[in-house]
């Protein structure tokens, strides 16, 4: 059966991609800086027997073949994801795959360097180059799976999202956040007028900090049998569902910037673990897309980590493992703090979503061909002046410089952020519909029921349904903003 030959191709695929993240995990924590030419050549070396499987002749018959055979709903499932992995990876001709790794790794090498100097000049002709083969991209892409080109590069992202969907959603998120920021600003300032806010600064040993972030770990259900934790420049969640490795970032000076890193990172990890091993091997069995998997570390982060209750359970073990006391109304203008900024990674969770919808509304236009990288600096700090009040006009490093995405040509990945907090909180809003006592079980420290429920509705499910239809499976309704916007309205309104 072609079925069968399927199978035993995703089997040699995924021993392939545990070896890649295993040795990207190894390179972001643990690679002596003279390794790193060795280790980009092994890399690519695996990446193109990866390439050269799926792409093989024979492997399109196999496809229609097992289409054609009598199988289960499960391996019909398994066989369609296939042929949806399969069709973005033989839609781009080799030698344009080939040229457009140059461009983009020109351009993110000369960004590494230009975006220290503030050199928008410099290093606007090679941004160019990029978004013009990321035009290029697009058009096969659109064509091969008969979508408009900006839905196209979405799609390899997250599944079933279209631009025409998420579109009036922001627009509608947009128009409340421009008016609700001030309001939370003032709300803040009022709290802080009446009681200022205790600093949070000190001495914490790094090594008191880890075994923190390992308690509250396994208290939110990570397998420390299956999974680790290490240190890296930049917080990630890597490796495979059996051997999971998360990392953070730690400053003796304060701990929430490295708990808050562990518990994000911890709720990909969850999402990981929880996916249904007989079908791991399978493209079926990998997380359903970037929002659905930020919306998991989200969930954690900002549904757990920032909630009131969590805090009433966490605070007596912050003090055993760091010796410090603190009350939760001390506590909470740290955990809730609002501030406008320019940088979208040390926004917070009401400003954030600004940074994201500027962005996709901007590189709608890159790809639509109405907008040229040349007026990417006016156009950028225009929006960023309506929705935050802010300029970047003299400051392109902090502007439209800012992020690696899209020197990289990761163009159509910025919706996946705010997508996934939105869902984040919509799947809340469907957890508390169906378990009131939630938050009376966290102030106890049981997050089991929050974690069967997501194991239920989100994790076993897997790459079964597309974003939307998992969405609506999960929580009785298709995306919706208003549970987003009630969530923010509670916590800081």
């Amino acid at each position: 059966m072609s079925f069968e030959k399927l199978d035993t191709l995703c089997r040699r695929l995924n021993a392939l991609e545990h070896a890649t993240a295993i040795l990207g995990v190894d390179e972001a924590t643990a690679m002596p800086v003279g390794g790193g030419d060795a280790r980009a050549d092994s890399m690519s070396v695996l990446a193109g027997m990866y390439h050269r499987q799926v792409t093989a002749p024979e492997v399109g018959d196999w496809i229609a073949d097992a289409e054609a055979e009598a199988l289960s709903a499960d391996q019909q499932a398994a066989v369609a994801e296939f042929r949806r992995m399969w069709t973005g990876m033989t839609c781009l001709p080799p030698d344009f795959v080939e040229r457009q790794t140059k461009t983009r790794m020109r351009c993110e090498q000369l960004w590494r360097d230009l975006r220290a100097k503030n050199d928008w000049a410099g290093f606007a002709p090679a941004l160019e180059s990029v978004v013009e083969m990321t035009r290029e991209e697009a058009s096969m892409r659109a064509e091969a799976f008969g979508l408009d080109p900006y839905d196209a590069l979405m799609e390899q992202y997250d599944p079933g999202n279209r631009a025409a969907d998420i579109a009036p959603i922001f627009a509608e998120l947009k128009s409340f956040l421009v008016d609700f920021v001030p309001k939370a600003l003032a709300v803040q300032e009022e709290r802080l007028a009446k009681r200022p806010k205790k600093p949070l600064s000190g001495s914490y040993p790094i090594e008191h900090q880890r075994e923190l972030g390992l308690a509250m770990m396994a208290a939110v259900g990570f397998d420390l049998t299956h999974g680790s934790l290490a240190v890296s420049h930049h917080p990630f969640c890597g490796g495979v569902p059996t051997d999971v490795r998360i990392t953070t970032r730690y400053r003796t000076s304060e701990f929430l910037s490295s708990l808050m890193g562990i518990l994000h990172e911890t709720g990909h990890a969850l999402y990981e673990q929880g996916l249904p091993r007989d079908w791991a091997h399978w493209p079926l069995g990998k997380a359903r897309g970037m929002s659905m998997h930020e919306s998991q570390s989200l969930f954690v982060e900002k549904q757990i980590g920032r909630n009131p209750a969590f805090w009433r359970w966490a605070l007596p073990v912050v003090e055993r493992h760091l010796g410090e006391e603190w009350a939760i109304r001390d506590i909470l203008p740290h955990v809730h703090h609002v501030e406008r900024g320019l940088i979208r990674v040390d926004a917070d969770e009401v400003t954030y979503p600004l940074h994201i919808i500027l962005r996709f509304e901007l590189e709608q236009g890159l790809i639509a061909g109405t907008l040229e990288v040349s007026d990417l600096p006016e156009a950028w700090d225009a929006k960023m002046t309506e929705y935050l009040g802010l300029s970047t006009i003299d400051d392109p490093a902090n502007g439209p410089m800012q992020d690696v995405h899209w020197p990289s040509g990761a163009i159509g990945y910025f919706p996946s952020y705010t997508l996934g907090a939105m869902i984040a909180a919509q799947q809340w809003a469907a957890i508390t519909r169906k378990i009131p006592d939630v938050e009376a079980q966290m102030e106890k420290g049981h997050f089991d029921v929050l974690n069967d429920w997501r194991r239920e509705h989100v994790w076993t499910q897997a790459s079964r349904f597309s974003t939307p239809e998992l969405i609506e499976r999960a929580t009785g309704e298709p995306l919706n903003a208003a549970h987003f916007r009630a969530h923010l309205e509670e916590r800081y309104g």
